[in-house]
């Protein structure tokens, strides 16, 4: 009987470090796709987005979008995880694990915003970003 319950507790603990990894993980991967905006690598950023993202709209179309939208905003001041949610299977998109992420942030000429990003695992298990949006 103590070795079933030694076995629950480690698997417990086992379940709670990946998740803790998966959480890690799909945070880094947002915080380096924000770097790659907040260094107005708009391009770059959507290459490295989720082909949900990219299917969506084209690269020219991003590059504008922000030029137009995120640019102003000026350089990045402060940045801060705000939220982390999990969502598997959401309403309106491909099945599969999400995480909605948010940050708030502090732009040079928005303090006060709040950006929430999506990644998505990708088939072969890497986060990619499926989503963007300042508020």
């Amino acid at each position: 009987m103590l070795y079933r319950g030694v076995l629950i507790v480690v698997l417990a603990l086992a379940t709670a470090a990946c998740t803790k990894d998966a959480k890690q993980s799909a945070v880094e991967v947002a915080e380096a796709w924000l770097a790659r905006m907040d260094a107005g690598k708009y391009a770059e950023s959507w290459e490295q987005s989720a082909e949900l993202f990219r299917s969506v709209l084209t690269k020219e179309q991003w590059v504008v979008s922000l030029n137009s939208v995120r640019k102003p905003l000026g350089g990045v001041k402060k940045r801060e995880l705000l939220n982390y949610k999990p969502i598997t299977n959401p309403p309106g998109a491909p099945e599969g694990e999400y995480v909605v992420i948010q940050f708030s942030t502090d732009f040079a000429n928005k303090p006060g915003a709040v950006e929430t990003i999506t990644p998505m695992r990708a088939e072969g298990g890497e986060w990619q970003v499926s989503g963007y949006y300042i508020k």
